[in-house]
């Protein structure tokens, strides 16, 4: 398909420029929409993924494909090193970046993924944060280190329970960070995030969100968590680990903190699989609650890979452009 709109005429109007979003759980498909639209209309794909801006970190993140990756032009994926910080603000800079850039080529950008707070940070900005406190967070990792990570969560449910439903309970740094900020500014974060935030310009967006059918969806999130163990989670994990130590910040991420448990001796195969899939799970319970809280999102009840969603897709996107 031709270019989604002439460069020159973008430049001269560039606040009507279109941006398609495809939101939802994890295993609802997104990967699957995402690339049959960015073939369809001449797309280009940006992640929303937490976990996939992590070099070596393939299998427990469910990536796209190299395959995948060749078919597309793919963005924020592969960008930092496992022990490397990767906070909203930054994922928002990145990717600002990368949507300036496909915008320029004429191309439709697809941001797709299921990290909320990114997705917030890229279309809605963030408010400035309280400076880094290295003391209060010794503190609270040697509180993880010692309670365990629930222990954090609960703590982050007293102070701030918006920004709790946003972080899984096994996410360490990002709870971490989200007590320093709400502890720091003397002000929960979810409220600090509605404060003094730069909402993207230059962009109308479509959003579009999967909402499968849930047994469907559980069972999928099984079979997927499952399929990861026999396709390398566990030597993934071990190849981080040893470069990277065993206090590397990505390996909190689900699969890999299960796959972890079992290098350690802690879990056995069975107990790890099954952690990953109630974990897994539960994320997609906190997702869909997240994600229904925005009411510009135009909902489409099943999976990215099936026919009618596509073509239910595809008629929305055919109307945004024609906007």
């Amino acid at each position: 398909m031709a270019a989604v709109v002439d460069a020159a005429s973008a430049e001269s109007d560039f606040t009507l420029y279109p941006l398609v979003v495809i939101a939802g759980p994890t295993a609802s498909g997104k990967t699957a929409l995402a690339l049959h639209l960015a073939e369809r209309f001449n797309g280009e794909i940006v992640s929303c993924d937490a976990v996939a801006v992590y070099r070596g970190l393939d299998v427990g993140s469910a990536k796209p494909t190299a395959q995948e990756r060749a078919r597309v032009p793919h963005h924020a994926i592969d960008i930092l090193d496992p022990d490397q910080p990767s906070t909203a603000g930054d994922y928002a800079r990145v990717t600002r970046a990368a949507l300036s850039d496909i915008k320029q080529r004429g191309r439709l950008p697809i941001v797709t993924g299921g990290t909320g707070l990114y997705l917030r940070a890229l279309l809605e900005g963030l408010a400035p944060a309280p400076p880094r406190d290295d003391a209060l967070r010794d503190r609270l990792r040697e509180r993880a280190a010692r309670r365990g990570s629930a222990y954090l969560h609960r703590m982050l449910e007293r102070v701030d329970r918006r920004a709790a439903e946003s972080i899984h309970p096994n996410d360490v740094p990002k709870m971490i960070r989200s007590l320093e900020v709400t502890l720091g500014a003397r002000r929960p974060q979810s409220e600090q995030w509605r404060a003094g935030r730069e909402p993207l310009q230059g962009f109308r967006v479509l959003q579009m969100g999967l909402d499968p059918p849930r047994t469907a969806l559980y069972a999928r999130i099984n079979e997927r968590a499952a399929r990861m163990f026999d396709e390398g989670l566990i030597e993934e994990t071990a190849a981080v680990r040893a470069r990277f130590g065993e206090q590397c910040r990505a390996l909190g991420s689900l699969g890999y903190a299960q796959a972890a448990a079992l290098l350690l001796g802690e879990s056995t195969r069975a107990g790890a699989i099954a952690g990953a899939q109630q974990g897994h799970r539960n994320y997609a319970k906190r997702q869909m609650t997240w994600f229904r809280r925005d009411k510009s999102i135009e909902w489409l009840a099943g999976f990215g890979d099936d026919a009618d969603v596509q073509a239910q897709a595809d008629e929305r996107v055919k109307r945004h452009l024609e906007e």
